[in-house]
């Protein structure tokens, strides 16, 4: 063989060696490049995945901040059942007022009672608790006829200038307590002191010491309508709270020889607030919170808190008229509203809102309320 011819062969040898060196080089890097683009491939996806996943939540929370808040639930009603009543104080003239117990006995309040005539000055009139218990419990149609008390206060609705009658009672012991008012210009709020008799024939007023009780706001025919009394003090409550009529929420309070000793703070509560019940042993007590529809039109109240937060029962979501009972709580710091839904009763229509004026508790049952002529005198039980 030609030595020119084994140097071209071991040089092809080479060459060919080289290339196979070269091409398994190649493969072996493309192979590993492959694996590592497959891998940043998957890698890739599952970024995208998470990205889709972490926007879809986050559009889901967005959708959830802007969609429109729940309705409130539609709120029960409470029917009244009525307590028939007999004698002068069932007729519309009674316009009663305000109720209050002593002892066993369930106090109602005329606005004027010197319409009921007596060896005095008019009357008030009790009813027994055992007659409320037998009307609700066991012959409920058969009518009460409330015992009138003798009301001494000899020359009251003439000292008053433009007396308008008396508004709300409390007792403390055998001390008893009253607002009343009147509206000689402008509206004026009075608070007097008397005492019942041991054996309740005779209620005795001291005429000549009162106090002023001055509006918070110049609104016609609204006064003190409340009173609460503890140990120490007589508390008594402005008729209209209303932030939207820009009144000043604050109650009055005196000791018991009505000398004023300092004020109350209040919450705004719209429409007006016509009695409490007395406290519990908590501090808490219950008011009537009313809206006459006259008093919308002629105050224009645009916004109702209390309903926006605990919705409406059927009936009031039909019709102006507010007729509820709310719970609040005092402590000589102030008083304050309960976060506990309103107890709304069932109307009957705008024509014949109640104008509840009168409220006590009834046991751990519920409450008695009593409306003045408006549409007529209605004594009532309302459960909790």
């Amino acid at each position: 063989m030609f030595p020119f011819l084994v140097d071209t062969i071991k040089i092809e040898k080479d060459n060919a060696r080289n290339l196979i060196f070269y091409t398994r080089s190649l493969t072996k890097k493309s192979v590993s490049n492959l694996i590592q683009n497959k891998k940043r491939g998957l890698i890739m996806k599952k970024l995208f995945l998470m990205f889709i996943l972490v926007s879809f939540l986050f559009a889901c929370s967005s959708i959830q901040k802007v969609q429109k808040p729940e309705e409130p639930v539609q709120s029960e009603e409470v029917v009244v059942q009525y307590i028939t009543l007999e004698g002068e104080i069932s007729e519309p003239k009674a316009e009663i007022s305000g109720l209050a117990w002593y002892g066993d006995y369930l106090i109602l309040l005329p606005q004027y009672p010197h319409l009921f005539p007596s060896e005095y000055d008019g009357s008030f009139f009790a009813i027994p608790s055992s007659k409320i218990a037998e009307h609700l419990n066991e012959v409920p149609n058969a009518p009460i006829k409330p015992i009138p008390i003798s009301l001494n206060a000899p020359g009251l609705k003439d000292i008053i200038e433009g007396y308008e009658g008396f508004e709300s009672i409390a007792f403390y012991g055998n001390d008893v307590f009253f607002t009343v008012e009147s509206s000689p210009a402008e509206m004026m709020g009075y608070l007097f002191k008397g005492t019942i008799s041991d054996d309740m024939k005779t209620i005795t007023v001291v005429v000549d010491k009162r106090v002023e009780l001055p509006p918070r706001a110049p609104i016609s025919n609204a006064t003190d309508e409340t009173i609460l009394v503890t140990e120490d003090r007589v508390i008594t409550i402005y008729e209209i709270n209303s932030e939207q009529l820009e009144t000043e929420p604050y109650a009055y309070v005196f000791d018991h020889s009505l000398n004023l000793v300092d004020s109350l703070s209040l919450p705004y509560i719209e429409y007006r607030l016509t009695d409490a019940t007395e406290l519990d042993e908590n501090g808490n007590f219950w008011m009537i919170n009313y809206l006459w529809p006259g008093d919308q039109k002629d105050q224009n109240f645009s916004l109702d808190p209390i309903a926006q937060k605990y919705g409406e029962g059927e009936t009031h979501a039909k019709y102006n008229t507010v007729e509820r009972l709310l719970e609040f709580h005092y402590s000589p710091a102030g008083i304050t509203l309960n976060k506990k839904a309103p107890i709304q009763l069932k109307l009957i229509d705008d024509k014949n809102s109640r104008n509840w004026e009168g409220i006590v508790r009834y046991g751990d049952r519920g409450f008695l309320i009593v409306s003045d002529k408006y549409p007529q005198t209605y004594l009532g039980f309302v459960r909790k």
